[in-house]
């Protein structure tokens, strides 16, 4: 291993993780945090200006999605590797991201040592996600699941995915077209698409849909 850190920029929208990751990684002699942002396209401004050898990109911004901003990176800044740190562990969740781009995965809820781990696996230029995670995914893809069925929120874009858990969370038509910096129209063609995609009646089911997916009772 060269002696230089390992340059690390951090996006999340609580000052208070961006803190603790901070704190924690700065322990750490190998690593630097190099800069941080709450928003997408501030941290995609800051990161084109001095690219960092690593991202750690939470899914759930207020402004914008992580997803779009792993996309932007893939396609911008290639050499930057992205690790998804996020409270989602729905494995859709987790495919869209290493599809997306990412080169690892771990959830909020896991110990400090998973992250320092992570970062670690994924400088080497290796793909990193706990163990349960990789268990789940290999037996999805071998169809021990069972086929998906028409109601399978895998169906879904990674933007109608993102209003659809939007919904769940309780945040209201306006709110969300603010937020992912759209209009109501376009969030409500997309309210569309994931009712038919669904097969859901009307909006009441597609509430209560988004509201069970949300809690992992879908």
């Amino acid at each position: 291993m060269p002696n230089t850190k390992t340059r690390i920029f951090l996006v999340d929208d609580h000052p208070l993780v961006r803190e603790w990751l901070g704190q924690l990684l700065a322990g750490e002699p190998d690593f630097a945090i190099v800069g941080e942002a709450e928003e997408p396209a501030v941290a995609l401004a800051a990161m084109q200006e001095a690219p960092p050898d690593i991202a750690l990109v939470d899914l759930s911004l207020r402004t914008g999605t992580g997803m779009d901003l792993i996309k932007d990176l893939r396609a911008q800044l290639p050499d930057v590797r992205v690790i998804v740190l996020s409270m989602h562990e729905e494995l859709s969740h987790v495919e869209r991201a290493l599809r997306a781009g990412a080169s690892g995965y771990v959830m909020k809820r896991e110990s400090t040592t998973r992250i320092v781990e992570a970062i670690r696996t994924v400088r080497e230029g290796k793909v990193y996600a706990n163990p349960e995670v990789i268990a789940r995914l290999a037996e999805r893809m071998v169809g021990r699941r069972g086929a998906l069925v028409a109601r399978s929120v895998d169906t879904l874009s990674d933007r109608e995915l993102e209003v659809f858990r939007r919904m769940g969370e309780g945040h209201a038509t306006k709110r969300i077209a603010a937020d992912l910096g759209v209009s109501m129209k376009t969030v409500q063609e997309y309210q569309a698409r994931i009712k038919e995609k669904l097969s859901l009646a009307d909006a009441t089911e597609l509430l209560r849909a988004a509201v069970r997916w949300t809690e992992g009772l879908l």
